[in-house]
C-alpha cells in the first residue's frame, strides 16, 4: 500500500517569507553587528565553518528524531559521539571547536557528562601522578567516565551521600561500599551502558573517623569486554521525561576495592600506611567543580531561551489570526472578508509574554560572561593561594543558577504556549527544547535548596558590614562590590523614595538600580532582624530566603545588562569590551531591551518594591504604561532582528515554525509526510481490531448497530 500523499498546494496569501522580509526591513540596527556583540567574530566564523562539516554527516542528521523510540535514540547517540571525537580528531579541533560542535548537534548524549562533569572533576583535582593516571587517559577516550555523586536517597544535599570509602591501612586501599538502598547512585549521565570508570563521590572513612564526602576514580567495567567488573552492579533507570538518548544509571558496590591514587588528593589526601587524613587549605576548594558547571548553566539557560523565543517570535510575525476589532467596522461584510488578518505579535498581550523573554535572553548572556570570567579569575588566584572569591563566587553561582534555570524553563513552556496548538507538536521544536531543558532547574542542586547558600552568604556580608560601620572602619569594598554598595546606601538612607513622577522616568538605568538594590537590601535586613532579634528558625524563614536570593540575582541581572551595554563590565587580559563596536542604533536598541527586561521584572511581581518603601502604587501604575509603550513603540518594529541577531541556524533550531525563510506550512506538511504511520495507506492492526466493527461479514454474530 502507497504512503499517504499531501496536496502541493501553496499556503493563502501573505506569505511567510514575505512577511518576515517585511518585518526586518523595519529593524533599525544592523543584526550583525548584535551577533557580533553577543558572541564575538570568532564564534559566527567557528560556527560557520562547523556547520558546513557537520550538515554533510550522516550521523548527525536531526530528520528522524521526532519519531524514534528510546533505543532508537541511544542508539544513534553512541554513533553520534562518536563520530564527533573522530571528526574532532581529524580536524585537529580545538576544545572551543568542539564544544561549538555539541551545540550545533544539540543531542544529549552518552559521553556528554564525561567532557562536563568527569573530565573537570579530574582536572581541578587530579594530582600529577593522577593526571597522567586518569585524565590524560581521559582525554583520549580511553577512559570514558560519569560523575557520581547523586543517590537514591540524596540529591541536593550533598553531605548526607551515605556510600563509604573506608581506608583499609594493611594493603592501602579504600573500600566502595553501598551500605543501603538509599546509597544506591542514581541519575547518574553515562552510567548505566556507556561508562567504564566513575568519579564517585563517598564519605572518607579513615581511623575511624568520618570526614565527609571526596572524589574518587573508580573503575567499574572491564577495558578488556565492557563487563561490570565484580563488586561493581549497574544499569540504566529508564525512560525519563527529556534526554532519552542519554543512559542516566543506577549503581552499587559491594566491598569493592581501589588502590589509594584512586582518591583524587590535589587538596586532600591521606598518608599511606596511617590513614592520616591531611586537610585542604579551604573547605570550600572541593565547590571549583560545581561552580564551573553552574557557571555554564547560565549559558545553557541564554541559549535554550534564545531558541525557544526565536521560533515563538517568527512564528508569531507570520500566523494571523482575527482582524482588529476596531477596525473593520465600517466596512461592508464582503470588505471584511477580504480584510487580512492580524499578525499575532501585533496583540499587546502576546508583545507582553514574549518581548520580555527576549529581552532576558539578553540579560542572561552578558551574566553568563561575567561569570564564567570570574571563574577563571578564581582559579588564577586560588593557584597563588588567594581565596577571596571562592566563597562569594559560591554564593552567587548557587543563586543565579536557581533563577535562571528557573526563567529559562518556564519561559520556554510560555514561548510553547505562545504558538498555540503548533506549539504542542514535535514538529515546532519547543516541545524537544523543553522535554531536554527540564533537567537543569534540578540538576547540580534544587533550586529552592540552592538559595539557602546565596542567603547565608548574604546576611553574613549585612553582619560583617554593619559590625565594621559600628566599629567606624571604612569599607574598601563599596565601591567594587556591588552587593555592599546597595547594603550601605540602604543603611544609609533605609526611607529612600523614588522620584519618578512620569513614564519618562522610568527609563532611567540609575532608578532601576537603586529599586532593585533598595528591595534586595529591605529584605535582608528584615530577614537577619527576624532571625537574630526575633529568633525566627531558619526552616521558618526559608520562603524568604529563597526571595531574598532571586531578588539579588535579579539585581546582578539587571546590573550587568546596564553595565554590559555601556562597556563597564570588566573583560578577560586581553580582551576588548564588545560594547565598544556598537554603533549608536545598537546600543539604544539594547538600551530598550535593558529598560524592559528591569521594568517589566519590577511590573510582573511589585510586591516586594511596594514592601520596601521605594515605589509607591502609582509609580507602579506608570511603570505598567512605560513597559506597554517600549513594547508597541521601541521592541516591536525590532523584535525579529533581535531573534535573528542570535544568529541560529535553521539546522539548530529543526523547526517547522521557526526557520528563517518563514516557510512554516510547507515545512509543518513536509515534515508530517515522514511521520512512519503515513508510509501505509491502511494502518497495521486494522484487519484485525478495526475492520470488525466497521465491516459487518467481519463480525461473527449479532452486529453492534443490530444490539443498538
Amino acid at each position: 500500500m502507497s504512503a499517504l500523499r499531501f496536496p502541493n498546494l501553496p499556503p493563502s496569501e501573505p506569505q511567510g517569507c514575505d512577511l518576515l522580509a517585511e518585518e526586518r526591513a523595519k529593524t533599525t540596527f544592523s543584526v550583525h553587528e548584535l551577533s557580533t556583540f553577543l558572541y564575538g567574530d570568532a564564534f559566527l566564523e567557528r560556527q560557520a565553518r562547523l556547520l558546513a562539516l557537520i550538515e554533510k554527516e550522516p550521523a548527525f542528521d536531526k530528520s528522524k528524531r521526532h519519531f524514534s523510540g528510546r533505543s532508537e535514540l541511544f542508539a544513534a547517540a553512541l554513533r553520534k559521539d562518536h563520530t564527533l571525537i573522530k571528526l574532532a580528531q581529524q580536524q585537529k579541533w580545538t576544545p572551543e571547536d568542539f564544544g561549538h560542535a555539541e551545540q550545533l548537534i544539540e543531542e544529549p548524549g552518552p559521553f556528554g557528562l564525561h567532557r562536563v562533569m568527569f573530565m573537570p572533576t579530574l582536572v581541578s583535582q587530579c594530582t600529577e601522578e593522577q593526571v597522567e593516571k586518569f585524565l590524560k587517559p581521559a582525554l583520549r577516550y580511553e577512559i570514558i567516565g560519569c560523575y557520581a555523586q547523586t543517590e537514591l536517597g540524596h540529591g541536593s544535599n550533598v553531605q548526607g551521600i551515605e556510600t563509604t570509602a573506608t581506608y583499609i591501612p594493611e594493603t592501602d586501599e579504600f573500600e566502595i561500599h553501598t551500605p543501603y538502598l538509599t546509597a544506591s547512585k542514581w541519575w547518574i549521565g553515562g552510567l548505566g551502558k556507556t561508562a567504564n570508570h566513575a568519579a564517585v563521590m563517598a564519605r572518607l572513612i579513615t581511623a575511624g573517623k568520618d570526614y565527609g564526602p571526596h572524589a574518587f576514580v573508580v573503575p567499574i567495567r572491564s577495558m578488556e569486554d565492557h563487563t561490570l567488573l565484580p563488586g561493581v552492579m549497574a544499569g540504566d533507570i529508564g525512560p525519563k521525561l527529556g534526554y532519552n538518548a542519554t543512559d542516566n544509571g543506577c549503581m552499587w558496590f559491594d566491598h569493592y576495592r581501589v588502590p589509594r591514587i584512586s582518591m583524587l588528593a590535589k587538596h586532600s589526601s591521606i598518608k599511606p600506611g596511617s590513614g592520616e587524613y591531611i586537610k585542604p587549605p579551604n573547605a570550600k576548594l572541593s565547590y571549583g567543580t560545581m561552580v564551573f558547571v553552574r557557571a555554564g548553566l547560565i549559558g545553557t539557560a541564554r541559549r535554550h531561551t534564545a531558541k525557544a523565543v526565536t521560533i515563538a517570535t517568527r512564528y508569531s510575525a507570520i500566523r494571523r489570526q482575527f482582524v482588529d476589532k476596531d477596525s473593520p467596522k465600517k466596512l461592508s461584510k464582503q470588505q471584511q472578508q477580504m480584510v487580512v488578518e492580524t499578525p499575532v505579535l501585533d496583540y499587546t498581550t502576546q508583545q507582553y509574554r514574549l518581548f520580555p523573554i527576549i529581552a532576558a535572553v539578553y540579560a542572561l548572556s552578558l551574566t553568563s560572561s561575567e561569570m564564567v570570567r570570574l571563574y577563571y579569575l578564581n582559579v588564577k588566584n586560588m593557584a597563588s593561594g588567594d581565596f577571596s572569591l571562592l566563597a562569594d563566587l559560591h554564593a552567587s553561582s548557587s543563586g543565579l543558577k536557581s533563577l535562571t534555570t528557573t526563567m529559562a524553563a518556564a519561559n520556554i513552556e510560555e514561548c510553547r504556549r505562545a504558538c498555540g496548538g503548533h506549539g504542542y507538536s514535535n514538529f515546532s521544536g519547543l516541545p524537544t527544547i523543553l522535554r531536554d531543558y527540564a533537567p537543569n532547574v534540578t540538576w547540580e542542586g534544587d533550586n529552592y535548596i540552592l538559595t539557602q547558600q546565596t542567603g547565608r552568604d548574604l546576611f553574613k556580608s549585612f553582619r560583617d558590614l554593619v559590625s565594621k560601620r559600628a566599629a567606624g572602619k571604612m569599607n574598601t569594598d563599596r565601591n567594587t562590590n556591588p552587593t555592599l554598595a546597595y547594603l550601605n546606601t540602604y543603611l544609609d538612607n533605609p526611607n529612600l523614595k523614588c522620584l519618578a513622577t512620569m513614564v519618562s522616568d522610568f527609563y532611567n538605568p540609575e532608578l532601576q538600580l537603586a529599586a532593585f538594590g533598595h528591595r534586595s537590601a529591605s529584605i535582608i535586613v528584615r530577614i537577619v532582624h527576624a532571625l537574630d532579634v526575633q529568633k525566627r528558625s531558619w526552616n521558618s524563614m526559608l520562603v524568604d530566603v529563597y526571595n531574598a536570593s532571586v531578588a539579588h540575582c535579579q539585581f546582578i541581572l539587571v546590573r550587568n545588562f546596564i553595565l554590559g551595554i555601556r562597556g563597564q563590565l570588566p573583560q578577560p587580559d586581553g580582551d576588548v569590551d564588545p560594547a565598544s563596536a556598537l554603533s549608536p542604533a545598537s546600543k539604544e536598541a539594547l538600551k530598550d531591551l535593558s529598560d524592559l527586561f528591569a521594568l517589566h521584572t519590577i511590573h510582573k511581581e511589585p510586591g516586594q518594591f511596594l514592601m520596601s518603601g521605594y515605589l509607591d502604587s502609582q509609580q507602579v501604575l506608570l511603570l505598567g504604561e512605560a513597559v506597554l509603550e517600549l513594547m508597541e513603540k521601541k521592541i516591536r518594529p525590532n523584535a525579529v532582528g533581535f531573534v535573528d541577531a542570535f544568529a541560529f541556524p535553521d539546522y539548530i533550531l529543526n523547526s517547522a515554525i521557526g526557520a528563517f525563510d518563514g516557510r512554516v506550512y510547507e515545512r509543518y506538511v513536509e515534515m508530517a509526510t515522514r511521520e512512519p504511520l503515513n508510509q501505509k495507506e491502511v494502518v497495521e492492526g486494522y484487519e484485525q481490531y478495526v475492520r470488525p466493527f466497521t465491516n459487518p461479514k467481519g463480525l461473527k454474530g449479532h452486529t453492534m448497530q443490530a444490539r443498538l
